[in-house]
């Protein structure tokens, strides 16, 4: 808990990382371990026990993230962070020290020779960014030899105790969306000699969704939503040159190779006839995690001999975006959703300044991550 509130209070911005890669490493050296900083200095792995050439089976790794958020801090805790408009208000300073708890216990029971295969707990920077920090990782090796990945994210809305799962797609694929816009502009008081670039902006934003969601199977949950939109200075002019900005996400897979395109298309569709130009620019994101059957029943094992049977909880697909989706395009492996609620009290939500995990969920989330090593290691020595 001591490690967790100093690095709320000391948040870090995605791929400048530096102190709590370093803190984590320190915090592992001190129990004998051996961490790996990745090649640009943020972000590690850690092996703990035999490895897979010793063993002749694969890895398993936990993984967490490190990365804060660019929002201001707006909890009244002792340990608010001390960094202005920085904040984790994701629950990534819980998922570390969950998965930093899980390691220490780990270890322990390597210490004793009762870890008979390998684990890597995977440390990642820049999870907040798109397409993520997981493909640094992934092309740095962090996942040779893995043959399951886990990792938990925290879950506000399910009470500290609960763990959420489920089989299949878990969060959704989460794209970046800007547009471009260019027209002669003019004044207000004669638009029919303009070409009205607000008017425009006004028309793809509430057409341009309408559309994606007639052009693609509605059962894929495509979603377009804006969240920035920008042009002129003056009440009396219409302006050049404006730019919107937006989210792009998709449950299903397949849509989200599609979807790009439709949308292009949409844009220049609208455009067209009120002669403003655009330039779309797609910035393709993160995939949908899918999570792999049997890695969920070794969830379900897990929490069931940790937490007992009514602390599983079935959870349905997230629109969020999460590059831990990368990892399981490499290897077999699942997401869980951690309670963090406080029984009876308030549901945060996340993303917002003022989130406040119970932080018993830590502890919970350590000991379940170390215990779903273990049972996912039976299965290689079975």
């Amino acid at each position: 808990m001591k490690l967790r509130r100093h690095i709320h209070a000391h948040p870090e911005l995605s791929r400048v990382e530096c102190d709590t890669t370093a803190l984590v490493a320190a915090e592992l050296e001190k129990i004998g371990m051996q961490p790996r900083i990745l090649p640009n200095g943020v972000g590690l792995t850690c092996d703990i026990g035999p490895s897979e050439v010793e063993t002749g089976v694969p890895l398993v790794a936990l993984r967490a993230d490190l990365d804060a958020l660019p929002i201001p801090d707006e909890t009244t805790s002792s340990f608010a962070s001390t960094v202005p408009g920085v904040a984790h208000a994701c629950g990534h300073d819980v998922h570390t020290t969950a998965v930093l708890g899980a390691g220490k216990v780990l270890a322990k029971l390597a210490e004793v020779d009762l870890l008979q295969t390998g684990v890597r707990l995977i440390f990642q920077p820049a999870e907040e960014l798109q397409p993520g920090g997981a493909p640094d990782v992934i092309a740095a090796g962090g996942l040779d030899g893995v043959g399951e990945v886990y990792a938990l994210h925290c879950e506000p809305k399910l009470d500290v105790g609960t763990v959420g799962l489920r089989v299949g797609p878990i969060t959704s694929a989460s794209d970046k969306v800007t547009i471009s816009l260019r027209g002669d502009g003019g004044h207000t008081s004669r638009p029919h000699l303009t070409t009205d670039l607000v008017y425009a902006m006004g028309a793809i934003i509430t057409e341009v969704p309408g559309i994606l969601g007639r052009s693609i199977d509605p059962r894929s949950g495509v979603n377009l939503t804006w969240g920035i939109a920008n042009a002129g200075s003056a009440p009396n002019v219409i302006p050049m040159t404006g730019t919107l900005e937006g989210t792009l996400r998709c449950l299903d897979i397949e849509a989200w190779h599609e979807a790009g395109d439709v949308v292009d298309r949409a844009v220049r569709t609208v455009c067209a006839p009120l002669g403003v130009r655009a330039e779309v620019r797609h910035n393709r994101g993160v995939p949908p995690v899918v999570n792999d059957e049997q890695a969920v029943h070794t969830f379900k094992r897990a929490v069931h001999q940790m937490l007992g049977e009514s602390a599983e909880i079935s959870v349905e697909q997230s629109l969020g975006g999460e590059d831990f989706a990368w990892y399981l395009t490499k290897a077999r492996g699942a997401m869980a959703r951690l309670g963090t609620r406080t029984p009876g009290g308030r549901i945060y939500d996340l993303h917002q300044g003022d989130f406040d995990p119970d932080e018993r969920a830590i502890a919970i989330g350590s000991r379940f991550l170390a215990m779903t090593a273990l049972l996912a290691s039976e299965q290689y020595l079975t």
